[in-house]
């Protein structure tokens, strides 16, 4: 079924997962304009909302897929008809449609959500995705809280829902409770022991209650999954998803992986403030990738080996992500190196005792302010001048 057996694709949930951030809903332009950019970086799924849920939503899934002709345009449902019929309803105008529904896979959800059997469960799963094949193709198949599933159980409904028309399934970490190496090898034992799983794509989605999102997916990677469900920025229920630009930049960063996408890498940065202005909800500064530090050196034993090779403290380019430049930030903690490297760029040149002496002047600034600008730096060049 893969063309490509190296070939990640990117399953974007944003607009999905992402709006259910309190405070973060979106309106159906917005999500049309947010979409739009997805298309251009270059996701393969859009997860455009859960029809049932609302009017809005509904709406938000017919406007999207109106506005979006590359990627596959997915919408959420329950195991339930009333659900995956609003689905259909909601994507009729989608050039590439999926269902994605699916059902609770741990003995926990078994028991204290649904309060049923894993007989009952596994009934309701096979039903629901019959049901939607009969409207829609590529039918996506949730697995929910898989991190916590019994891995025998697990095997025997992904090999029931891919018998019954499931293309992908997701094998979700609900709560963000896996280990890495238990997370990889709950997918390597799906891969090896499920005896349909060539026919489907295994996706991961993974939360990062424990801040282990992004380890688990890489290890779902590693251990046979070909799909990744994420968020721009993270963002999502609680402590959030996946990052995608975190995965994405480990795939071309470690090359070794094998693995690539299609992401146009160089408009994360862009992407990301476009996402965080519209739900409103800041980025922090130390956010890998597109924090606003992710790229900025303050430390002056950093500065001087970034300044003698780059590569010596950055294994990214900014410009890989789109990031405006990596910047040397002057604090108290700054070295001659770098305080050398501004005034050389705000066209001053200093010999050494010259700089020897305005380097004393600058830690006395600076340990008075937080940081220190151009302004600043062109009064001590001016003090030294009046000197």
């Amino acid at each position: 079924m893969l063309h490509d057996p190296n070939r990640v694709y990117i399953f974007d949930t944003t607009l999905r997962d992402g709006e259910q951030v309190p405070g973060c809903q979106l309106t159906t332009p917005e999500k049309i304009e947010i979409a739009r950019e997805l298309e251009a970086l270059g996701v393969d799924v859009i997860e455009a909302g859960f029809p049932i849920s609302s009017p809005g939503d509904f709406q938000s899934v017919v406007e999207i897929s109106k506005a979006v002709k590359e990627p596959t345009v997915c919408a959420l449902t329950r195991a339930n008809k009333g659900d995956i019929d609003a689905a259909v309803e909601s994507l009729k105008y989608a050039k590439r449609p999926r269902i994605h529904t699916g059902i609770g896979s741990s003995d926990m959800h078994i028991k204290h959500k649904f309060n049923s059997t894993r007989e009952e469960i596994l009934e309701r799963a096979v039903e629901a995705v019959k049901y939607a094949k009969k409207s829609v193709e590529d039918i996506e198949f949730y697995a929910e809280d898989a991190g916590r599933a019994d891995i025998e159980y697990l095997a025997k409904m992904v090999e029931a829902v891919i018998g019954a028309g499931a293309t992908v399934v997701n094998i979700p970490d609900t709560n963000g409770y896996c280990l890495p190496d238990q997370y990889g090898s709950k997918i390597r034992f799906l891969k090896e022991n499920v005896r349909n799983i060539d026919q489907a794509i295994i996706s991961v989605h993974c939360h990062n209650d424990l801040g282990l999102a992004t380890a688990n997916s890489i290890a779902g990677l590693q251990n046979g999954a070909r799909q990744i469900e994420g968020t721009i920025n993270g963002i999502g229920e609680r402590a959030g998803n996946t990052s995608i630009e975190e995965v994405v930049m480990i795939m071309k960063t470690h090359q070794t992986l094998g693995l690539h996408t299609n992401i146009n890498s160089t408009k994360f940065y862009e992407m990301s403030r476009m996402v965080s202005t519209q739900m409103r909800m800041p980025v922090q500064p130390n956010k890998a990738i597109v924090g606003a530090n992710a790229f900025a050196h303050s430390s002056g034993i950093h500065q001087d080996g970034f300044l003698k090779m780059r590569e010596n403290y950055e294994i990214i380019r900014p410009e890989d992500v789109g990031f405006p430049s990596a910047s040397i930030v002057l604090t108290a903690r700054s070295g001659r190196h770098a305080l050398k490297f501004h005034l050389e760029r705000l066209g001053f040149q200093l010999n050494k005792e010259e700089l020897a002496d305005t380097y004393k002047r600058f830690l006395t600034l600076a340990d008075s302010k937080l940081d220190i600008n151009d302004i600043d730096l062109q009064g001590l060049m001016a003090y030294r001048l009046v000197k």
